[in-house]
């Protein structure tokens, strides 16, 4: 039971701390940085050798 309290004040204190910094929102218009698209790439390849390595076995 006192683990229960400790983990509902924590979580509590957790979401009344967040509150304040959801409010302050996204700057309009956020760029995709570069670094993002090659992840992505990254990510397309990887997967379509995953399936192509899947297809032949």
């Amino acid at each position: 039971m006192k683990e229960l309290i400790e983990r509902t004040v924590l979580v509590v204190l957790v979401l009344l701390v967040a509150m304040p910094v959801m409010a302050q929102g996204a700057p309009p218009a956020t760029p995709i940085d570069g670094g993002l698209s090659i992840l992505l790439a990254a990510g397309g390849a990887y997967g379509i050798k995953k399936l192509r390595d899947s297809r032949r076995s």
